[in-house]
């Protein structure tokens, strides 16, 4: 019984470890980065909005980083370009964040 709860607990924690979030570059103990995701030829514009997604354990992911939300957050028509944010403490939380720029 004893060396059954052992090997659930191990593969437990390893399995979370081994959990990143889409990123250009990822640390295995932390990533927090901002990278270019997408652009168009519209005009640069002073609307920001952002849509996320969150993991938790590497065993719950909730949330709706779609562009549609983050443009729709901010009354955004017309997207010059997508940022995405990369967020991770050892795969046990995990947040992907879309960010919109726009008119």
């Amino acid at each position: 019984m004893k060396k059954l709860l052992f090997c659930l607990v191990a593969g437990a924690f390893l399995c979370s470890c081994g959990v990143t979030v889409k990123s250009p570059i990822a640390g295995a103990i932390f990533t927090d980065m901002v990278s270019g995701n997408a652009v168009t030829s519209n005009k640069l514009a002073t609307k920001v909005g952002t849509s996320t997604a969150t993991g938790y354990l590497g065993l719950i992911a909730t949330g709706d980083a779609s562009y549609q939300t983050a443009a729709k957050n901010a009354g955004i028509t017309k997207i010059s370009h997508v940022d995405e944010r990369n967020f991770s403490i050892l795969g046990i939380y995990t947040v992907y964040e879309t960010i919109v720029y726009g008119e």
